[in-house]
């Protein structure tokens, strides 16, 4: 896999360039009808329809560039899904305007498609009862990649995502993470500059979630690959993207960096300590406040919470260790997941 140059000359062109994706005014409706209940309600469904349009993304607009690595995260039904059909040509705009890598993806779709990489969490790309490899050789050939090409990336890819051991393995017989794996591979096997990911890693453990991990890591430093990531599981977010759009119910709410969102919209910060022994539990309620909670993890280990306005991680820290004796100490930020949840909650944009 070739490195992706670093001269002075490449820098300079690469910050000039366009962005790989511009959407502006994005919006999706689908018509449908309201179905009545009961028996007699399905009888007048039969003849009296009432139509409704339903607007699963509206107004949406953003831009990525060139060899950025973005998380788009919402709940199920705000529209993440709707979006990124949008963006592989799958789906038609109801209006405004995708531009991705130089095309308009639903109307350049032959040509576009061979430019982008895609795996879908849920269905896969390959052959179901043929082997991974000859899944793989299809690809090539559908794709064009030369052999040299093909050998390169595939001896990279089977390394770094240890595939060596089930190539010739029919992919119905391939567990989750092993099937996740392959397919990912497949979606860059051409060396696509932007790579599309929907919930890669549902259901995988932690092992075969790392090794993902870090090979489009790997990518995303040698290649510059572009990736837009959806995913329920924040932590691929916070491994992988350094910036994070939030959808809820069409809209845009948040879009911009990680660490900015924690810090605009981060209320409180933790820090779990461990009791030296049972003797300490009778301390706790002096170092409890307004603003401040304190929860049980298990027998020794304690959670506690306090307002990041009020109090500083150095006051908490001083009043925990002069009034317990504690083996460990650990200061943490406020999950993430707890902050994009109130960022649904409020529904506030920005």
């Amino acid at each position: 896999m070739a490195c992706f140059p670093c001269g002075v000359a490449t820098v300079k062109h690469y910050f000039s360039m366009p962005p790989i994706i511009e959407v502006q005014d994005l919006t999706k409706e689908f018509r449908t009808f309201r179905r009545r209940e009961g028996v007699w309600g399905a009888l007048q469904n039969l003849f009296v329809r009432e139509r409704i349009t339903v607007r699963a993304v509206e107004s949406v607009s953003f831009s990525i560039e060139t060899g950025e690595m973005v998380g788009y995260i919402g709940a199920n039904g705000a529209g993440k899904s709707t979006t990124v059909k949008m963006l592989t040509g799958i789906l038609v705009p109801t209006g405004g305007r995708i531009v991705a890598n130089g095309s308009v993806p639903y109307r350049d779709r032959r040509h576009y498609t061979r430019h982008i990489g895609v795996v879908f969490g849920q269905r896969t790309q390959l052959w179901w009862d043929i082997a991974v490899i000859e899944s793989f050789k299809l690809l090539k050939e559908i794709y064009e990649v030369s052999d040299a090409d093909y050998r390169r990336r595939l001896g990279v890819f089977s390394e770094i995502l240890n595939l060596k051991g089930y190539l010739n393995t029919p992919v119905r017989k391939l567990s989750l993470g092993e099937r996740m794996r392959c397919d990912i591979a497949a979606s860059l096997l051409h060396n696509p500059p932007v790579l599309f990911l929907d919930e890669p890693t549902i259901g995988l453990d932690v092992v075969a979630k790392d090794r993902i991990r870090e090979f489009l890591k790997e990518v995303n430093r040698m290649e510059h690959t572009t990736v837009l990531l959806t995913t329920h599981d924040l932590s691929d977010i916070e491994e992988l993207c350094k910036r994070i759009i939030v959808i809820d119910r069409g809209k845009i709410l948040f879009d911009g960096a990680l660490r900015e969102m924690k810090a605009r919209r981060a209320k409180y910060n933790q820090v779990k300590f461990i009791l030296k022994d049972r003797s300490q539990v009778a301390g706790l309620a002096r170092i409890t406040a307004d603003g401040i909670t304190c929860d049980r993890q298990d027998e020794l280990t304690y959670l506690m919470r306090f307002d990041r306005e009020r109090y500083s991680n150095a006051d908490i820290i001083r009043n925990i260790v002069t009034t317990l004796e504690v083996s460990d100490i650990l200061v943490e930020e406020e999950p993430i997941e707890d902050i994009v949840k109130r960022i649904y909650l409020s529904g506030e944009v920005g």
